[in-house]
């Protein structure tokens, strides 16, 4: 399977894709009317794309007994096909893929089927295995499915992933894009170097993962000279937990920053991106090592009237006063930043 012309022409564009989130109800259960709605949500705020079945979705998904993993990448192909019947925009369809080959296979082949254009590829199975077993494993993939690569920070599983690795993965005919998520400005740099020395640059979109630092992402030109020839590289987009909230806003984000990026100073944009990191900085729980990433977003959700509670998978995952502290203070410090209205607008249609 190969990514058609239209959807890789879009995706090396540049992309506001939100991680989407898990709609369960007090009993921990698949609620698949928010499950819906927040699909509508995200499309109707002018996203680009949707990723399912990835970290903001929860990986606990995929465990015997709860066997969500195919019917949310189900709810929200019907959701975007609904969306494409009623507009004529295709959202792109991002399905997240984890796990040793063998399983790794088996979600690439359950994605494919339900038609989603590409996998995120997560590789948090093989934090102990080496370069060339894990590009083994991902050409094993690419062969059912066109995949995006997925650099993923420490603190929630990831491992770490060099220079010569991304190298060799960006060889892989394909990969399509990668996802930049080590929170880690020198692992970072690491895959831009690793894409453009593979001799695919131009092929290879790259997008930020880093919801620590977005903005600056976004505007960033990396120049990375190979055999004497300097080359250029910049990330066009972003696959992010953090776009799971306030998604309206972030796609005027992306919009502003690729018409008027050079119409705003540089101490604008900074402060401007001093805003965001800040605020994720709160809705990811930074603070208490990113424990509390996923029930932050589901309490700004919540407060919106998207999610009924903030019920995880993982009973143990919890919101503290810590954290509500600190998500009060971002919603009363950058007002501008939040989507409230535009959700209190068009929340009855999304639950009908």
């Amino acid at each position: 399977m190969k990514l058609n012309q239209i959807k890789r022409k879009i995706l090396n564009e540049g992309l506001v894709i939100p991680a989407h989130p898990l709609a369960l109800n007090q009993n921990r259960k698949l609620d698949e009317r928010r499950q819906r709605a927040l699909s509508r949500y995200y499309l109707n705020a002018g996203v680009g794309g949707l990723a399912v079945g990835v970290h903001t979705t929860q990986f606990e998904i995929r465990k015997p007994g709860i066997d969500l993993y195919q019917p949310v990448l189900e709810l929200a192909k019907e959701e975007m096909d609904s969306f494409f019947n009623a507009t004529g925009y295709n959202a792109f369809r991002v399905a997240g893929v984890i796990g040793k080959t063998k399983e790794a296979l088996a979600e690439a082949k359950i994605a494919a089927d339900f038609g989603y254009d590409v996998a995120l590829l997560g590789l948090a199975a093989f934090n102990n295995a080496t370069n060339d077993e894990i590009i083994t494993h991902c050409k094993e993939v690419a062969k059912v499915i066109p995949i995006i690569g997925f650099y993923f920070q420490k603190a929630v599983g990831g491992r770490y992933l060099d220079v010569d690795f991304w190298r060799e993965f960006a060889k892989i005919e394909n990969v399509v894009a990668i996802k930049m998520a080590p929170f880690n400005r020198y692992q970072t740099f690491d895959v831009v170097r690793g894409v453009i020395e593979s001799g695919r640059a131009n092929e290879i979109a790259l997008y930020t993962g880093n919801d620590d630092n977005i903005v600056v992402d976004l505007l960033a030109n990396y120049e990375i000279t190979v055999e004497g020839k300097v080359q250029s590289k910049n990330i066009v987009g972003g696959l992010l937990g953090h776009w799971s909230v306030w998604a309206q806003k972030a796609v005027h984000l992306l919009n502003d920053i690729k018409r008027n990026k050079e119409n705003k100073s540089v101490d604008e944009w900074l402060s401007l991106a001093n805003k965001v990191t800040d605020t994720n900085a709160a809705f990811f729980d930074a603070a208490n090592d990113f424990k509390g990433c996923i029930v932050g977003l589901h309490e700004v959700l919540r407060r919106q009237g998207l999610l009924e509670g903030v019920w995880t998978l993982n009973e143990k995952e919890v919101l503290t006063n810590a954290q509500l502290k600190e998500i009060d203070r971002i919603y009363a410090s950058y007002p501008e930043l939040n989507d409230d209205a535009f959700v209190k607008e068009n929340l009855d249609k999304w639950l009908a």
